[in-house]
């Protein structure tokens, strides 16, 4: 790439009275600027970039070419499900039956109807629940709505005291937000040496105030939650509901349901657990589930079908209302159910098993350099806790190396970063999740850097401290950058 490019701004190539464009003249006078209403006119000229059309092309082009993406190399994010998404059905998702249908056409759109309310039924199927609302529009939308929904069922029951909510101490940061969206109050619960909630830390805690416990499953260590039956009947036994937070799904594709360990209501990450795409701030989707007896609860429009096999729209009073504009994000439904038609029931547990086997698979190659706190079998994904000490890795000595400073590293090999500094009960947290959509070339190569980080950390640190050194920017002032919108590197 051109170095004329880095890190430059499109204003920065602006020439004064240079363009890329030719427009006719104006044919009716009548409709020129001069005949708007005198508010709606600028007093100043906007300030836009002055080039032509070739310098636009080529700066976006190679600003372009800076993206990484599951689509350019191995995107290993902890908790974060980074699955590759099959371009047949990004093809199918934009079809102009698809692209073109106007939301407001709904009541006549059977076939979209269709899909919707299979999805719905595939999900049921999949998490051991009794009825599915696609219409939030992402994982975090999807918490709160199924936070929603245990306040309406408590509040129905004329139990309005129930307003504390028990989250572990190795939640997601979005199951705390979300319940203080929902004016929950948050009751933490400890966890045990080996991840998992601490059974003995969460009796003292149950009373007739608590409306519920948000869980995940695998946790966010990657470690299965043995005495979920245990707590689930803690819960109940105090008039609470379990709430499964979906994000770490993935694993469970196929083996086993949240429903069979009691739970009540859940959200599931179309992005995380049914490809389609992830990141940039949309478009999502978070279907959320219940158990027979809670399904009136779900907001509204709800899609139904009648006895003669008509999908229709219901809308019930009972319900929550509207969480979302019609219903959801429903090209991203369709890349779903392509996903999960293409899976089939014969395949879909061979997604869980085959992320299982690859985090383990990458977690027993590195823990010979990597300080692995938790040991034994993982699921989806594990933490380390940086690099063993005899890498480098105590961090009670002064210039240690640091997961950050191995991340930046990273970088260099043309490799995305993994989560960093989570879950916090960590010091030095770095969560790895291959997923299921990787070869076994991918991950050896992967291991073969790691180590290769852990023995430049070992003999020549200076290395770490200084990357990465083949991007267009160094290594900001972290502080700096995050506070100012543009800074010196």
């Amino acid at each position: 790439m051109n170095n004329t490019y880095y890190g430059q701004l499109i204003f920065e190539h602006s020439k004064s009275g240079r363009t890329g464009y030719s427009l006719p003249h104006n044919a009716w006078k009548e409709h020129d600027i001069h005949s708007l209403p005198h508010h709606l006119i600028r007093e100043k000229s906007a300030k836009l970039p002055e080039t032509d059309e070739l310098t636009v092309v080529r700066h976006y082009t190679n600003m372009s070419n800076n993206n990484f993406g599951v689509d350019t190399g191995f995107y290993p994010l902890g908790s974060c499900t980074m699955k590759y998404n099959p371009k047949i059905n990004e093809e199918i998702a934009g079809m102009p039956a698809f692209t073109s249908l106007h939301p407001a056409q709904w009541d006549h759109a059977q076939g979209a109807l269709e899909i919707y309310y299979n999805v719905q039924q595939i999900l049921s199927e999949i998490a051991g629940l009794s009825k599915f609302t696609l219409n939030p529009y992402a994982g975090a939308h999807g918490e709160l709505t199924g936070l929603m929904i245990i306040r309406a069922y408590h509040q129905k029951r004329g139990d309005a005291k129930r307003r504390k909510i028990i989250i572990p101490d190795s939640a997601h940061g979005t199951n705390p937000a979300s319940a203080a969206v929902c004016g929950l109050d948050i009751i933490e619960v400890k966890s045990t040496a080996d991840g998992t909630v601490d059974v003995e830390d969460l009796k003292p805690l149950l009373g007739d105030d608590i409306a519920g416990m948000m869980m995940t499953n695998p946790n966010t260590l990657g470690i299965f939650e043995r005495r979920i039956p245990e707590i689930a009947k803690l819960i109940h036994e105090c008039g609470g509901l379990m709430y499964y937070d979906g994000a770490n799904l993935n694993p469970m594709l196929g083996v086993c349901r949240p429903g069979d360990m009691g739970f009540d209501i859940m959200h599931i990450n179309l992005h995380k657990t049914f490809s389609t795409p992830h990141g940039g701030g949309g478009p999502g989707s978070g279907p959320v589930g219940v158990r027979k007896g809670l399904e009136e609860f779900l907001p509204n429009p709800q899609v139904l079908k009648d006895e003669k096999g008509h999908i229709t729209l219901k809308t019930a009073p009972e319900a929550l209302g509207a969480v979302s504009s019609f219903l959801g994000n429903f090209n991203i439904i369709i890349r779903a159910y392509c996903y999960l038609l293409s899976m089939g029931k014969e395949y879909i547990h061979m997604a869980g098993k085959l992320s299982v086997l690859n985090a383990n698979y990458v977690k027993e190659n590195l823990k010979s350099h990597y300080l692995l706190p938790i040991a034994g079998l993982c699921k989806h994904e594990f933490v380390f806790d940086g690099l063993r000490p005899e890498y480098g890795g105590n961090h009670h000595t002064p210039n240690h190396i640091t997961t950050l400073d191995i991340a930046k590293r990273l970088l260099d090999y043309g490799f995305h970063a993994p989560t960093i500094y989570f879950p916090l009960l960590f010091h030095e947290a770095m969560m790895i999740e291959p997923t299921e959509s990787e070869s076994k070339e991918t991950l050896d190569n992967f291991i073969e850097v790691m180590k290769k980080i852990a023995e430049e950390a070992k003999d020549t640190p200076d290395i770490l401290k200084t990357a990465p050194h083949n991007t267009p920017i160094g290594r900001p002032d972290d502080v700096l950058a995050v506070k100012a919108a543009k800074f010196t590197y």
